[in-house]
């Protein structure tokens, strides 16, 4: 199972991403080609509607309706699997937190890996591996 990033998501769904096509090979070769599952979690979908919906950093951002039904064709998709943050998930959360001395921009991408790691997923798709890399458990598959 291969955990979505949010850059990942927004990747796919705006055009006008340098990396849009690469994102398309990478769903199409790497995940739906190996048939693999993709995994989701709720905040990834909160993000992705809060940046495409910026017009600081699209010319063309989606509006909110759009975002959102975008945002649900994924949650509902049927080769993605739902996931969700528990007790463990949290304390590993804070755990990475402190010992990594990450700070306040480390927050979305920490509590996501922290899901993704307490319900089993150990790949990532990202634009931002870096982010993940930190924890030295993940397989990251880069756009």
């Amino acid at each position: 199972m291969v955990g979505i990033d949010t850059t990942f998501l927004v990747q796919l769904e705006i055009r006008e991403s340098e990396s849009h096509a690469a994102a398309l090979g990478v769903l199409r070769e790497r995940i739906l080609g190996r048939d693999r599952e993709a995994a989701l979690a709720p905040q990834v979908l909160t993000e992705f509607v809060h940046i495409a919906t910026d017009p600081r950093r699209f010319k063309r951002p989606l509006s909110v309706d759009l975002a959102v039904g975008k945002a649900g064709f994924w949650w509902n998709a049927r080769e993605v699997a739902r996931v969700f943050p528990d007790e463990e998930c949290v304390a590993q959360f804070l755990a990475w937190m402190r010992n990594h001395g990450l700070g306040r921009k480390r927050l979305l991408d920490t509590m996501l890996a922290a899901t993704y790691y307490g319900c089993g997923i150990t790949t990532i798709v990202t634009s931002n591996a870096r982010d993940y890399r930190t924890f030295g458990v993940f397989e990251l598959i880069e756009v």
